[in-house]
């Protein structure tokens, strides 16, 4: 599928997004307040870049010596990571964080300090993902490979029975292939898709930022801490492996309940690649939120258990997202549309370990 000719409908319920926009934009004035990040954002990022940090410094500097500590610190530090992607770099990348598009710039880039390429980040999520989701052959977040199956219209393997138990393994390895061979795989191909002449850079450019960053990432992320951190090396590895696991476990947990469940939708393009639905109630079809009256967990998880409403306005800053959702939720019942949200985390796990299941067989 080519996402060139994909093309949404601009009549069906198109007065809902039209409506919902004055509603939120009408929220921000009354309350006088910015779209973008606020103090709350400044906080949280601090914390979570000193989470990825300190650990990391309290170990090559000798202060942690105990084995077990070290393992600690290698723990915390993949929450941390996960907490920078989650909520820091995502809205950086996203151009929400601040109005100031070099602050916007600068962080999103701590996505290359965690081994990955923001670059490429930026074309799968912002431009792919949040265009065209769920649609098959366009949209990768539910493209992973031929070991999972995502999507009913994705080709069926014999393996994707097992899925639903093997599944949460492969999330919490999906980082390794962001530090080995997938940002070099995605660069190509989007290269062949005319994808990066479109975000104002060069193949060859994005190819040697890409090269220094992994070059950079694993001289301090691991070759630094095997030189000299006082403990076996089979430790060091063993740590490092750990945090990359808790990071893509995490990420996995988040990202992917919000549009794998039973309630969404796949919509497959016509022969001329119009979509039935305009691009606002297709987010609506696609999207599940989960979690929302959990305060802790929507902080550390970067809003994000708020999908429907960051599909919708992803330039907002997630610090709002809960204030606007009742704003969303209403309009959707107005108009008679869905508005799927799942009451708890766990709840929002098992549903993606059914659909998982359900996607698994023949």
């Amino acid at each position: 599928m080519n996402y060139k000719t994909i093309k949404f409908s601009r009549t069906t319920q198109n007065d809902f997004i039209s409506v919902l926009r004055k509603r939120v934009k009408a929220h921000f004035e009354t309350q006088q307040k910015s779209t973008y990040g606020n103090a709350n954002m400044v906080i949280k990022t601090i914390f979570m870049l000193s989470l990825y940090l300190v650990p990391y410094f309290l170990m090559i500097t000798g202060v942690v010596t105990n084995t077990w500590a070290i393992l600690g610190m290698w723990a915390l530090m993949g929450f941390g990571m996960s907490g920078i992607g989650l909520s820091v770099m995502h809205d950086a990348n996203h151009g929400s964080y601040s109005k100031n598009k070099t602050v916007n710039k600068y962080l999103g880039y701590v996505m290359n300090l965690i081994g990955a390429s923001a670059f490429n980040w930026k074309v799968q999520h912002n431009v792919l993902h949040h265009s065209f989701t769920n649609i098959e052959g366009v949209d990768e977040d539910i493209d992973p490979g031929v070991l999972m199956r995502l999507s009913p219209h994705a080709k069926h393997y014999r393996l994707h029975k097992f899925q639903h138990i093997y599944g949460w393994f492969l999330y919490s390895i999906m980082t390794f292939l962001w530090l080995t061979t997938k940002d070099f795989v995605q660069l190509n191909r989007y290269k062949k898709m005319d994808l990066i002449k479109g975000q104002k850079r060069t193949y060859r450019g994005v190819l040697i930022e890409t090269i220094i960053s992994k070059v950079a990432y694993y001289a301090y992320a691991l070759v630094i801490p095997l030189l000299v951190i006082n403990a076996s090396w089979w430790i060091i590895v063993i740590g490092f492996v750990m945090m990359h696991m808790i990071t893509g476990l995490w990420l996995g947990l988040i990202f992917q309940p919000a549009h794998v469940m039973p309630t969404s939708e796949y919509p497959i393009p016509n022969d001329t690649g119009n979509i039935e639905n305009t691009w606002a109630v297709h987010q609506l079809f696609t999207t599940t939120n989960f979690s929302p009256k959990s305060r802790l967990f929507s902080w550390y998880v970067g809003g994000l258990n708020y999908q429907v409403e960051h599909h919708l306005f992803p330039n907002i800053c997630h610090v709002h997202y809960k204030r606007i959702s009742k704003i969303v939720r209403e309009t959707a019942k107005e108009f008679d549309l869905p508005y799927y949200s799942q009451k708890n985390f766990i709840k929002a796990i098992y549903e993606h370990g059914k659909m998982l299941k359900q996607l698994g067989r023949a």
